[in-house]
């Protein structure tokens, strides 16, 4: 069910465009999750899968998240759940962080 309902949900988000940016940020989303580039300065916020996800800042090479109103650190080539979304680290850059987004 759960599964059913994120595939659903990504299919409406690529039909009507609902993976929106905010600034300094990029969202690519396909049947399997959704990729975010934040600007490593933070501040931004998505909405993506009908969730909102922040990038709030970067310590040691870890990144302070807020998705679907929970607060996570998450390493680089780490993942954790928040709100029954799997947010997966991908790379910390001096100016990017891609943070990768699953139901």
């Amino acid at each position: 069910m759960h599964r059913r309902l994120a595939l659903v949900l990504t299919a409406f988000a690529l039909a009507f465009g609902l993976a929106a940016c905010g600034g300094g940020s990029q969202t690519n989303c396909g049947l399997d999750g959704c990729t975010i580039t934040f600007a490593r300065s933070g501040g931004t916020a998505v909405s993506v899968l009908g969730v909102e996800a922040r990038l709030v800042g970067v310590t040691d090479g870890a990144a302070q998240l807020e998705v679907a109103g929970h607060q996570i650190t998450v390493p680089v080539g780490g993942q954790t759940d928040a709100g029954g979304f799997t947010v997966g680290v991908e790379r910390v850059t001096d100016t990017e962080v891609v943070v990768r987004v699953r139901a």
